[in-house]
């Protein structure tokens, strides 16, 4: 099997692998376009995971598949053109990350099928008619399980002791992202914690929104898990270092970025099982058919490196529960 060139494309689609044969392929040859909220170096990992499922149920990329990729880097505003790109191609399956580019990509198209690794709120959204019997074309797994945001909000007082003021770094264009903030402030009323919020919808917005919880003296500061927010784990981690400000995320990939603690699902596995949801779909079964499922297991992770240089004790009976401790 010949491998393909790697080409890097100027703008808004980061990078691609090209299909410029698509017509002349063999019938057997399948197209399958990803779409991101995120970059590239973010996706490489769910990447992996996708293409090791794909393999594992006896696929070979180039020979009995192609895929096309594009990256929005971040920037919300950039989804909806790539949405039409890939529509554009009409590939056989759309698999379309999270679900700020599921949304996007459902208003262009309702005959293609969509698979999704981080759907959320999904019945809300219109996109299915719920979880067991999707109809229509959306499928895949939704990670944004209720109650995950309120065991955030315990993890942070747990890592900072009588945290009485705590932060929110949020991004509420992303679909995904107001109904973590309600939780969240729930959580806190039940709590008695003050909670302070700051908005970014734009990675050149991130450091100001940081300096605003700052200012109002948050003791932690629980991320929101958006793609952009995911996209940017590096800056957020780097600022957040500097300042002496714990943070709390929901993705591993945060933590093992310098962030100081996260609980959550575990992205790359979400990606490997969307290659189930895939096959099904090329083998002829319909999307609508296919029941959403759910991650059977969370991930804690605790950054001792990050613990120490903030100065911070981790209780061992945290430590005991983590599933990870980077040392």
């Amino acid at each position: 099997m010949h491998r393909r060139d790697f080409i890097t494309i100027v703008g808004g689609a980061a990078a691609v692998w090209p299909f410029e044969a698509h017509a002349q392929a063999s019938p057997k040859r399948r197209l399958i376009a990803w779409v991101t909220g995120v970059t590239q170096t973010t996706s490489s990992t769910s990447i992996a995971g996708f293409l090791k499922g794909m393999r594992e149920l006896g696929y070979v990329e180039g020979s009995d598949f192609d895929i096309v990729y594009r990256f929005s880097d971040g920037y919300g505003d950039r989804i909806p053109s790539l949405a039409e790109e890939v529509v554009r191609l009409k590939p056989d399956v759309i698999l379309a990350t999270a679900i700020d580019t599921a949304v996007a990509v459902r208003k262009l198209t309702s005959t293609i099928p969509i698979v999704s690794g981080a759907l959320a709120d999904a019945v809300r959204l219109g996109l299915i008619e719920s979880e067991a019997r999707p109809g229509g074309n959306v499928t895949g797994i939704e990670p944004y399980v209720a109650g995950l945001p309120a065991k955030q909000m315990e993890l942070a007082r747990e890592v900072v002791p009588g945290a009485s003021k705590i932060g929110l770094l949020t991004n509420l264009q992303d679909p995904k992202a107001p109904p973590q903030a309600q939780e969240l402030k729930a959580a806190a009323k039940a709590l008695e914690v003050d909670i302070a919020a700051a908005d970014a919808n734009r990675p050149e917005e991130i450091d100001a929104a940081l300096h605003a919880l700052v200012s109002q003296r948050v003791d932690v500061v629980i991320v929101l898990q958006t793609s952009m927010l995911l996209s940017e784990r590096q800056q957020i981690a780097a600022w957040a270092l500097a300042n002496r400000l714990p943070t709390v995320f929901g993705y591993p990939l945060q933590v093992r970025s310098g962030g100081l603690v996260s609980y959550g699902v575990d992205l790359p596995w979400c990606f490997y099982r969307t290659a189930y949801f895939v096959d099904k779909i090329l083998r002829g079964t319909a999307p609508g058919d296919l029941p959403v499922e759910f991650p059977s297991k969370m991930v804690l992770l605790v950054n001792l490196k990050t613990a120490k240089a903030l100065g911070l004790t981790i209780p061992p009976t945290l430590l005991a529960r983590a599933d990870e401790v980077i040392e």
